[in-house]
């Protein structure tokens, strides 16, 4: 029998635009965008072909030279739980839907923006993306164990000096090497093949490209949504627009993340705002007095380690490096300014200290010590990323005190 998810609970989340930045009433400015004067269709470029993999180990066998003609993505449905046999083949049954393409979706958190990753077969996926990214040799290095990037995020990404990209914020997240930059189809900023799947915790099969051919998607849709009962995204209007507002949004984020995260569906309102399921709220944000700062509105799962860390500092004497006054906040439901992505501040999990003189871009005025305390408590500091945000501080790993 075919499991049936519910429209209420589960649904897509529309994401392109990265534009990292910290929580909106510390800081709404986004990464310098200096070279970033790309065409819209510029050529894609790779790293020499037969070039060796990086790690054999994550290799799939190379697709060759495209094969079979482009086609249209004209949906993404993307669920918290994997789609069965028979969710494929119910949706595939549709009049006017041609082909249904099955794939691995997640979001991977990346120094506070979620990047969306695809662990996909090269040799199907490619025949969906733009011409000039279909027929270049980007495929082969996926297959090699690399990944592709979308060629506008391509200078922001933190990538070490032999160009490796940790794939999360967890000390044990995965290492990935930087293979090629292409354009990319809507909702995709990153695509890995699919060994990937089980080192960055992604739920296998948990997304579906539905093409329609000739038929117009927008007269299949709803018959589409009712035999996947997810909500679906369709990528003419995310290429446009940026986000879809006929589909219910859903994170599916990883690691650590998703522990305290859980299942989080919201609804986009205007002026880049977000409204999260009031159960998840119920569930998950809370208001409760920490040390130093006083009242704070955070993720219930994060809260305990953040107490712990504040009251570490002031029993080490540090209190006074922590400005209650110059607290920007914790939890806030909207995107990241200028962008329709999320960050950890949507899910309460991040904080913003000693704002005024911790600047985005700067060296900061951060106390070291404090710092090393946050760590050891379990959080990410943003004065160590490749653009520095010294005031924010965020849930890399869980610590429960004992």
């Amino acid at each position: 029998m075919r499991r049936t998810r519910a429209l209420a609970a589960t649904g897509l989340v529309v994401v392109l635009a990265v534009l990292p930045a910290c929580s909106p009433a510390a800081d709404d400015e986004g990464e310098p965008q200096a070279g970033d004067t790309t065409s819209a269709t510029p050529a894609p470029s790779a790293t020499p072909a037969g070039t060796p993999a990086i790690d054999p180990a994550m290799a799939v066998e190379a697709p060759g030279p495209r094969q079979g003609a482009l086609e249209s993505s004209d949906m993404i449905l993307i669920a918290e739980e994997p789609f069965t046999e028979e969710d494929v083949t119910a949706i595939g049954a549709v009049r006017g839907v041609q082909r249904v393409v099955q794939f691995s979706y997640s979001q991977v958190p990346i120094e506070n923006r979620l990047l969306n990753v695809a662990a996909v077969d090269p040799a199907t996926y490619r025949n969906y993306t733009p011409l000039g990214s279909a027929d270049s040799a980007a495929w082969d290095r996926v297959a090699g164990g690399e990944f592709a990037i979308d060629r506008s995020l391509a200078k922001r990404l933190p990538t070490d000096e032999d160009g490796f990209l940790k794939l999360g914020v967890a000390d044990d997240a995965p290492l990935v090497h930087l293979g090629a930059t292409v354009d990319q189809a809507p909702l995709v900023d990153v695509v890995v093949n699919e060994k990937w799947v089980e080192p960055l915790k992604m739920k296998q099969g948990n997304a579906l490209l539905v093409g329609t051919g000739t038929t117009s998607p927008y007269a299949v849709r709803t018959a589409v949504e009712r035999a996947a009962g997810v909500a679906a995204s369709m990528t003419d209007v995310v290429a446009r627009e940026g986000l879809d507002p006929g589909a219910k949004q859903i994170a599916v984020p990883t690691g650590t993340v998703a522990e305290a995260v859980g299942t989080f569906s919201y609804t986009v309102l205007g002026g880049g705002r977000i409204a999260p399921d009031p159960a998840w709220v119920s569930s998950h944000i809370a208001t409760e007095q920490v040390p130093i700062l006083g009242s704070v509105t955070c993720n219930r799962f994060m809260i305990a380690q953040l107490r712990e860390a504040l009251l570490e500092i002031q029993q080490t004497g540090l209190g006074d490096e922590i400005h209650p006054d110059e607290y920007a906040g914790c939890y806030y439901p909207r995107f990241i300014a200028g962008s329709t992505k999320l960050s950890n501040h949507s899910f309460g999990l991040a904080l913003d200290l000693n704002v005024p003189g911790n600047q985005r871009g700067t060296v900061g005025e951060m106390d070291r010590l404090v710092v090393e305390i946050f760590k050891k408590w379990g959080f990410a500091w943003g004065g160590d990323w490749n653009y520095t945000d010294p005031m924010h501080f965020e849930m890399s790993r869980i610590v429960r005190p004992k």
